[in-house]
């Protein structure tokens, strides 16, 4: 009788007969709807599996994860609790813990109610009903009528197909390529892919550029883009279905030589504050520069860093003494040290007011200046526009696939956007729901227009 129980509250989440009935209907209905929206319909069997593919037929696919862990973690708990009701002797063993599972279960009821909303909002717009629908949807016994009527009757259609979009963005993708410069950065990268809940998931897609040398470069792109996925793919740190060449050098194949050549300065800053400046860049130096470099070298190259970064007034102090202005360009420099062909900064002017980034955007613009490719996110741009040689554009497509939707200088983007800031290209770009414009597909095809001629 346990197993059966077990059995029952894995695939139906309940004992009593009545949620047997009503959850079986439900899935039933939902087996139809996976089919209308292009899924596999047995889909709607496995725990998990069915509320993300739910969330993919919503269009809320960014959202399906958090739904699917917390209807699994419910699952395991009322598996918990039957196995604790299964002798006295485990019964007494396990009740000082019932607090945990209380508010264990507690927490996840709430989390998969919360998306459970939001995914059925999702499928009331693809399907193009009226909000009421939600009521049948979240009262118990009755989310069923919803999803057998949605499911069977030809009259309600989703607006579109999870594999028919998936299928368009791909027939709509660039297949040219980005010519090798023998002097600069060139990326071709075909896609970025995870698995994630038993499918491939696209990051990055159909990215393809070539950046000249002594170029500064702004990236911009909303929330999701991508834009850090690509910097990985291009400094080789997660590699892509890409050829990255920088200098003539293939940056994967090559990845032990080259990467001396590219230094990456991520947002938060990893120093320790009991060391002093000449300490941290020493230590780093160590790290950075070649092991056939000597001591005399290493010391050396610190003190032509810390003169370009104004740090040899404060060699001596330490990190935790230093201004905010002094510690970004502290971690700069701990990446200045290899010297690298290529310099690629994360959000370097973070909680710096504007006269502080501006001196560090203006040290930027010298480190470009003298050759070197300086790529930099930023969220404050406009502040700093009139120190960048071009701008790359990601956009989610709607397939949420990271996309390239403009690569050129800082004016033509403007002609191509029509807008004058940075911050309105982003907003154009950035889906509805984030405060956006919606526009990325259009962009983005508008994009591969120019580029085929």
């Amino acid at each position: 009788m346990l197993a059966l129980w077990v059995v029952l509250t894995i695939f139906f989440g309940g004992k009593d007969i009545i949620s047997v009935i009503t959850l079986a209907l439900f899935y039933i209905g939902l087996y139809r709807m996976f089919i209308k929206s292009g899924v596999k319909g047995w889909y709607a069997l496995i725990p998990g599996v069915r509320e993300f593919q739910m969330a993919r037929c919503a269009g809320r696919e960014s959202e399906g994860p958090v739904y699917a862990i917390s209807a699994v973690g419910n699952i395991l708990l009322n598996v918990s609790y039957l196995f604790r009701n299964a002798t006295p002797e485990l019964q007494a063993t396990i009740q000082p813990l019932d607090i945990v599972f209380i508010s264990a279960s507690l927490a996840l009821t709430l989390v998969n109610f919360i998306y459970s909303i939001r995914v059925c909002i999702g499928l009331v717009e693809v399907y193009g009903v009226r909000r009421r629908w939600l009521i049948l949807w979240v009262l118990p016994y009755t989310d069923f009528i919803p999803a057998l009527i949605w499911g069977f009757n030809p009259n309600y259609q989703p607006g579109w197909k999870v594999e028919d979009l998936k299928a368009e963005m791909e027939r709509l993708a660039s297949h040219g390529t980005a010519a090798v410069m023998d002097q600069g950065l060139t990326v071709n990268l075909k896609d970025r892919t995870v698995h994630e809940f038993f499918q491939k998931k696209v990051l990055l897609r159909d990215i393809h550029m070539s950046i000249p040398q002594g170029h500064m470069v702004l990236l911009l792109g909303g929330s999701g883009a991508g834009k850090t996925t690509f910097l990985n793919a291009v400094n080789g740190y997660e590699k892509a279905h890409a050829e990255v060449m920088l200098n003539g050098s293939n940056m994967y194949t090559q990845y032990k030589k080259m990467q001396y050549e590219v230094g990456f300065v991520p947002q938060s800053e990893m120093m320790r504050g009991k060391d002093t400046v000449l300490n941290t860049l020493m230590d780093a130096a160590k790290l950075r520069l070649p092991v056939e470099v000597t001591a005399a070298d290493r010391k050396k190259r610190v003190e032509e860093v810390m003169e370009i970064f104004g740090l040899t007034p404060v060699k001596h102090n330490l990190v935790e003494k230093l201004s905010g202005g002094q510690k970004k360009r502290l971690s700069i420099s701990m990446e200045f040290i290899s010297n690298p062909s290529l310099f690629i900064l994360d959000e370097p002017d973070s909680g710096l007011d504007g006269v502080m980034a501006r001196e560090l955007f203006e040290q930027l613009r010298k480190i470009a200046d003298t050759g070197k490719i300086v790529i930099v996110i930023t969220h404050t741009p406009d502040r700093v526009i009139d120190l960048f040689d071009d701008v790359i554009v990601l956009a989610k497509d709607s397939a949420r696939t990271g996309r390239l939707a403009w690569y050129g200088s800082i004016e033509d983007a403007r002609k191509f956007f029509q807008r004058e800031r940075m911050e309105q290209i982003v907003k154009s770009v950035n889906r509805v729901e984030e405060g956006g414009d919606g526009l990325a597909d259009e962009f983005v095809m508008k994009y591969m227009e120019v580029q085929h001629g």
